[in-house]
């Protein structure tokens, strides 16, 4: 099965990146409509039907409209701080609103919905509460990383998309190598937060050396020897998480901690190319003062890992289950 997967992603980054080089980035999105058509058809020809006799749990609406609108709009108000500054209105206004309305959400949850979209009783849960934590925290860190060396591959060693996708490979095929053959392998042995220490360590040196590149690094020093040490640890992380987060999560509320934990990390991800654009911004034109922003960039992923290392430290033990 993982080699499927890691053929998959493969082949993945090499289209993206055909597309991109020979018609557009337009098509990266459009290549999927075609694609998701022919599921919609498939599904309604092979898939059984069947009709549930009992009442479905009700939608709560009001907490998805206050989360997508809050979320939004705090992504949109710390994104204006890269070209507008952090005493901006329009920056101060929509982060503070980002913040209200995000307050909102949590007093719906808690007191109003009937069937709320995050149960607010799972984060009384230690490993929920902390797991959570470090995932905004890691998404922050390793979703901004492509999109920053992106910049970095293209503005500074002049590559073209398609070389671009296949300069991402080695990211790719060791976190998958390392993810899918060696982490559960080391969970029979070592606790998941042992796992998760480690790997915010060796991703926090990884980036600190993808910090020193220059407008004279070349691939090899300045990409392909961090993407070692990024990937070991990047392929680390996501098992020993899962399982700290859920083992101790009653069967009834597993969907609800699963979705909130793809919905943390995507919401870091978020956050986390909102407020390192601000600190990558270049103040002057110039191949050097791109690379000292993008360089500033990845020494603050170093940092926030660092910290992310330490607050892994906060997850319990498993003998001491999830208290």
């Amino acid at each position: 099965m993982w080699k499927v997967l890691l053929a998959s992603s493969v082949g993945r980054a090499a289209i993206g990146g055909a597309l991109t080089e020979y018609l557009s980035w337009r098509w990266v999105l459009l290549v999927n409509v075609p694609i998701g058509a022919a599921g919609v058809l498939l599904g309604a020809r092979l898939l059984p039907g069947g009709r549930d006799s009992g009442a479905g749990p009700r939608l709560d609406i009001p907490g998805a409209a206050l989360a997508t609108a809050g979320i939004a709009a705090l992504t949109y108000g710390l994104a204006q701080a890269d070209s507008h500054g952090w005493s901006d209105a329009m920056t101060v206004g929509a982060t503070a609103a980002g913040v209200l309305v995000m307050a909102g959400f949590v007093w719906v949850e808690a007191r109003v919905a009937p069937a709320p979209l995050v149960p607010l009783r799972l984060f009384r849960i230690r490993s929920v509460g902390v797991g959570n934590l470090i995932l905004l925290l890691t998404g922050a860190c390793l979703i901004p990383m492509w999109y920053f060396l992106s910049l970095y591959m293209q503005q500074v060693l002049h590559y073209g998309p398609l070389r671009t996708a296949v300069g991402f490979l080695p990211h790719t095929l060791i976190t998958m190598a390392v993810g899918a053959r060696l982490t559960p392998r080391l969970l029979q042995y070592a606790e998941p937060r042992t796992l998760i220490i480690t790997s915010a360590a060796v991703s926090a040196a990884g980036f600190w050396w993808q910090s020193r590149i220059t407008p004279e690094s070349g691939y090899l020093d300045g990409v392909l020897g961090p993407a070692l040490l990024i990937s070991v640890g990047g392929g680390l992380l996501l098992t020993p998480i899962t399982s700290a987060v859920t083992s101790g999560v009653d069967p009834a509320d597993a969907g609800a901690a699963s979705g909130l934990m793809n919905t943390t990390k995507q919401v870091g991800g978020a956050l986390g190319i909102a407020v390192l654009s601000a600190v990558a911004a270049a103040e002057v034109p110039g191949v050097r003062a791109l690379t000292g922003g993008y360089a500033r960039a990845f020494l603050a992923i170093a940092g926030v890992l660092a910290v992310v290392a330490v607050v892994s430290l906060a997850l319990p033990h498993r003998r001491e289950g999830t208290r």
